[in-house]
């Protein structure tokens, strides 16, 4: 009994101090207007701020994400060190948990359609290349191996250039001509929005022996590889490392050599996961060679890149985390200005209540009430100005987003400035509170 006591004289002093503490912040409106508003501009620089750092983290990730999930991308950087097209299906027997392969061409090219003409990129690939890429048809069907064999003229065109040509309608079954040559447009690839999978909206797809002609080369400087599984795709990186090496000509245990990027280790050594750069050693110079002339290739330069995808969108969603914690974190600093702007007018709000505070104390107000009441006030100004700087927040990302922002109203960036708002007015809240209930009742009915 004597405990239930206790709590309901508990709870009568807290909700009095909750109403003189209310009544203490309607006083002066203008006043707590101003000291909500400096809480609240900074709850919505955290809010908006964080919104527009995570917003461009996701379409970063998405964009690499789009490129397909397990990719390996394999790129010469030399004339010499290209590869030859079937080098794409000999890697699947040679190097385990890959399950497709491509070379790729990429070449430009001058589409008509009608009396219409404009230049295009066409990119060279396989008939695997919608499982190797994660890609969908929005109509029609890909090209097959058989087509691919036989250099058939016919294309899969992007979702923008499949839309344009007859507007909006399908164009599978109509031709197109490329280069002067006549092509028959298959299909046509479901929409990957802009600047997703190397704007492969607004390329045309053809077979890579075809693009071979198109280009006017016999060999292709990028080939693609799918691996079953992240943790195939790591094993695979250090297996093509060591192909690749032996291909050049380089010493398969080579312990380090120049070139800026990053080595493929011997048998013996560290798988890299994230990605290898094969440096060529310049070989001697011939007799009655001038110095000026390059003979093979070039000392120092990456001469052959080995790029996990996987790797790639980790460390730009790492990259684009940080930057939106720092984005958070200078915002941030105008939550801490609005705290000491609590104190301040906390401060001036207690020499100015010194009278009020005597007689409380003269009634018999113990210290615990007066600390509570002026806490309340704190608590009062930083609320609502957390709640308004959120709905600011959410309004200003609306606002980002009309202008071309990728933002998005990230919960946990309003659940840190809530509670860091929420905080600060607390804890600046507790020096002046601290002041008002340490006033001597005296002294406090003399003033």
């Amino acid at each position: 009994m004597k405990m239930l006591n206790s709590w309901r004289s508990f709870w009568v002093r807290f909700l009095f101090a909750a109403q003189m503490a209310w009544q203490g912040v309607a006083i002066n409106p203008l006043r707590a207007g101003l000291t909500i508003l400096g809480v609240a501009i900074g709850v919505a620089s955290v809010v908006s701020l964080m919104g527009i750092g995570e917003g461009a983290r996701i379409a970063v990730v998405r964009q690499f994400e789009s490129l397909g999930s397990n990719v390996i991308v394999i790129k010469a950087h030399d004339e010499k060190a290209e590869f030859e097209p079937e080098e794409a299906e000999e890697l699947l027997e040679r190097v385990s948990g890959l399950k497709y392969a491509s070379p790729v061409v990429r070449t430009n090219a001058v589409l008509r359609w009608r009396r219409t003409r404009g230049q295009v990129e066409v990119l060279g690939v396989s008939s695997d290349f919608p499982e190797l890429r994660d890609h969908k048809l929005a109509s029609g069907r890909f090209f097959t191996k058989w087509h691919v064999e036989q250099r058939s003229p016919v294309a899969v065109v992007g979702y923008n250039i499949g839309r344009g040509l007859l507007g909006g309608r399908s164009p599978v079954g109509h031709t197109v001509t490329i280069n002067g040559q006549t092509y028959r447009i298959v299909g046509v690839l479901e929409r990957k929005g802009s600047g997703q999978a190397e704007g492969i909206d607004d390329k045309v797809v053809v077979p890579y022996t075809t693009a071979l002609k198109i280009a006017g080369k016999k060999t292709v400087d990028e080939l693609w590889v799918k691996a079953e599984s992240p943790k195939a795709a790591e094993l695979a990186i250090a297996q093509l490392g060591r192909i690749y090496r032996r291909k050049l000509g380089l010493d398969v245990t080579a312990p380090k050599a120049g070139g800026g990027g990053q080595q493929v280790p011997g048998e013996e050594g560290k798988e890299n996961p994230e990605g290898t750069s094969l440096p060529i050693p310049q070989p001697p110079e011939k007799e009655g060679q001038s110095k000026g002339e390059k003979p093979g290739l070039e000392l120092g330069k990456d001469i052959i890149t080995i790029t996990n995808l996987n790797t790639l969108v980790e460390e730009a969603d790492k990259a684009n985390r940080i930057m939106t914690l720092l984005l958070g974190g200078i915002a941030a600093v105008s939550l801490l200005v609005g705290g000491l702007g609590i104190m301040n007018i906390m401060l001036v709000a207690v020499t100015e209540r010194t009278g009020e505070i005597g007689v409380r104390r003269a009634l018999g107000a113990k210290k615990f009430d007066l600390l509570l009441q002026f806490l309340m006030e704190a608590f009062y100004l930083s609320g609502i100005g957390a709640a308004l700087g959120t709905l600011l927040g959410m309004w200003g990302v609306n606002v980002f987003n009309n202008y071309g922002f990728s933002a998005v109203v990230s919960m946990d960036a309003v659940k840190v400035a809530v509670f860091v708002a929420l905080g600060c007015g607390l804890l600046f809240g507790v020096y002046p509170a601290w002041t008002a209930a340490s006033v001597p009742p005296v002294e406090a009915l003399r003033r």
